[in-house]
């Protein structure tokens, strides 16, 4: 085999191992991507068929209810909707009625969000921006304005 011919194939082999590589790259990135959803977002929709999605806003008043087995129910509201999910697990020490929260996981096939991770806000002053820009375009955000960013 000459030369020319033996720098072609190993020049092949490069371009399929590495695009090989930038396909399963792709796909694990994409498969752990959870996008924000707003509880009165029209996009909710697609959540409901997504692998993981990311739910904010304020823990609705008297919708928390813990049951023996450790399991919590509660719902998110924006103040236009709710939604209601489900956690199994330790809450965070501010996790609370009115409190803001970001929570992680699906939907199941009943609708309810499933949530595997639950993030509370961790002073009084501090709340996630997507969860504060949902409740601003909700009408329902009770502190100072958001900050734009003056980065171009």
């Amino acid at each position: 085999m000459r030369a020319r011919t033996k720098r072609l194939w190993a020049l092949g082999a490069g371009v399929l191992v590495l695009g090989g590589a930038a396909v399963l790259t792709a796909t694990a990135v994409q498969d752990s991507a959870a996008y924000f959803y707003a509880p009165s977002s029209p996009e909710l929709d697609i959540a409901k068929t997504a692998k993981r999605a990311r739910l904010g806003g304020l823990v609705a008043e008297g919708s928390i209810q813990r049951g023996e087995d450790g399991r919590i129910s509660f719902a998110v509201t924006d103040g236009a909707a709710s939604v209601p999910v489900r956690y199994q697990g330790v809450t965070p020490d501010l996790f609370g009625e009115g409190e803001g929260a970001l929570v992680e996981g699906r939907f199941g096939a009943d609708g309810v969000f499933e949530a595997d991770r639950i993030i509370a806000k961790h002073d009084e002053t501090y709340v996630p921006k997507e969860v504060q820009k949902a409740l601003e375009e909700a009408g329902q955000w009770r502190g100072p304005p958001a900050r734009e960013s003056s980065a171009p």
